[in-house]
């Protein structure tokens, strides 16, 4: 399959069904996609001390983030150069100042330098200071901290990391203002919830605002009816002020609109959002004021955006502090954490009321997210169907749209769907060109 192939997949305003049930295409993402993209790893105090790591993937390459002796952070391929065998198998650790491989004891320090070989005399005039192995554990291409962030790219060259995230990373940066001491703390380890469907579905969803009050109707629905039979007693509970929303009416969202920024990225919620309303956090707003001024501690306050997605794969919720990563595991399979964190500096209440959201909204035992994942896996089954072969994303769609530009618009569009798919192309085709080129011209 070629870039012209590729391009034929998606034509404006629809999207054919292969995107989502090809294997071949789903091996394509993991060759070029998730490697000319800069994507999510975890967050800085993940691994706040020197030999803190933990391992994750990007795409379907097993990696290690380290924090190393001067205090830099590094990702790492997590496979030995000798024999393959991965290096960490523990979802986090310390590993003190070097890794061990479990198989023949080659050692690496924590920027993947290459320590130690038993042995090392059997490798004399043998030239193996030319060989990949001798170089130690590999990084990937490029690593960028945004404020505590961690984002990677797996390609050697290609976009720099403030050209692909732009003016996106304003959502990124609300989140982390809104912490008296301006920085975030991982609150403790992701909620972790299997979906048998292609990982696009879940990002699709995140910024699709006519399925809320359809999808949701028996869970949502069913909590706010029985809240009004309760004569709805105030002062309303947090869980409430959580589910509620879900049931507000197609103009309440048109109203809250959305906005996307080039290279796929978008968000929900620019003039309002499900999480407006929420009661305030007695001492939370003084404590903002006292760390910012009270005009810029508004101005964060007052800025309520619903899901930012950063494509390819990571969604952020700034007003509650979370973020969910997720994984493909196959073109039927992704892994979705759910991630929540601290705002250092505010009060414990905070943190307690981003917990809850994610238990009952993320949660495998959650109350809203079986509806979700049930339309996701009947739309995967239904998908197999011969009947029709594209996928339909022409909500207020217009013919000239410029994905290369920022636009604010009906919060019912399904414009952001368009932009993923945008860059999907966009970054499928980047070394795909790049290939074809090197073969023609050998």
């Amino acid at each position: 399959m070629n870039a012209s192939d590729i391009r034929a997949l998606f034509r404006g305003a629809e999207v054919h069904r292969d995107v989502y049930t090809s294997p071949d295409i789903y091996r394509l993402e993991m060759r070029h996609l998730f490697t000319n993209t800069w994507v999510f790893v975890g967050h800085d105090s993940q691994t706040p001390k020197p030999g803190d790591y933990f391992t994750t993937r990007i795409g379907d390459q097993p990696v290690i983030q380290v924090r190393h002796s001067d205090g830099s952070i590094h990702v790492l391929y997590n496979r030995c150069p000798h024999k393959g065998t991965k290096i960490a198998i523990d979802r986090e650790g310390n590993t003190g100042k070097f890794f061990r491989c479990p198989y023949h004891a080659w050692s690496f320090k924590t920027d993947g330098c290459l320590l130690a070989i038993p042995l090392k005399k059997g490798y004399e005039d043998t030239g193996f200071e030319k060989t990949e192995a001798a170089r130690g554990l590999k990084p990937v291409g490029a690593v960028h901290v945004y404020r505590g962030f961690v984002f990677a790219r797996l390609a050697e060259t290609g976009i720099g990391f403030e050209e692909f995230f732009g003016d996106s990373l304003s959502s990124i940066d609300n989140m982390v203002d809104r912490a008296p001491e301006g920085r975030l703390e991982i609150s403790g380890p992701p909620l972790r919830y299997m979906h048998r469907c292609n990982w696009k579905m879940l990002v699709e969803n995140q910024t699709d605002t006519c399925h809320p009050m359809v999808a949701h109707e028996s869970s949502a629905g069913t909590a706010v009816r029985i809240f009004k039979e309760m004569g709805e007693p105030q002062p309303r509970p947090p869980a409430m002020q959580i589910i509620a929303p879900f049931m507000s009416p197609y103009e309440f969202f048109e109203k809250m609109g959305i906005r996307t920024w080039p290279n796929g990225h978008g968000h929900t919620g620019v003039t309002m959002s499900i999480h407006s309303a929420y009661d305030a956090i007695p001492g939370y707003f003084e404590a903002l004021c006292e760390a910012h001024g009270e005009e810029k501690a508004r101005a964060v306050m007052d800025e309520n955006r619903h899901n930012t997605v950063y494509f390819p794969n990571i969604m952020v919720k700034a007003p509650l502090q979370q973020l969910r990563n997720f994984i493909p595991l196959g073109p039927d399979r992704t892994l979705v954490e759910s991630y929540v964190y601290r705002l250092v500096g505010a009060p414990d209440e905070l943190v307690a009321l981003s917990a809850m959201y994610n238990r009952m909204i993320n949660a495998p035992t959650s109350i809203v997210g079986h509806d979700d994942l049930e339309m996701y896996e009947r739309a995967q089954e239904g998908l197999m169907s011969n009947g029709l072969e594209w996928v339909n994303v022409q909500r207020l769609w217009h013919e000239d749209e410029d994905y290369t530009q920022e636009a604010v618009e009906n919060g019912t569009t399904e414009r952001q769907m368009r932009n993923q798919f945008d860059a999907w192309v966009k970054f499928m085709t980047m070394s795909m060109e790049g290939a074809q080129t090197r073969v023609a011209a050998q």
